[in-house]
């Protein structure tokens, strides 16, 4: 098996935990049929990018100036 050398910044690593909680939700619910896991992955992490993109919208963090 090849291994892969893969470095996730903060923000990247807290996307990926939240597509993982809820790729692991739909995959609990048995939505994800065999052979359909990468088309699950992929509704999972956009999902994910919609919930950090919304957020950043409705949220001023530290340090942030609008």
């Amino acid at each position: 098996m090849k291994k892969h050398a893969i470095t996730l910044k903060p923000s990247e690593q807290a996307i990926l935990s939240a597509a993982a909680t809820i790729y692991a939700g739909y995959t609990t619910a048995g939505r994800v049929a065999e052979g359909e896991e990468k088309s699950w992955l992929t509704t999972s992490l956009k999902q994910a990018i919609q919930l950090a993109l919304v957020t950043d919208d409705a949220v001023q963090a530290d340090g942030e100036f609008h």
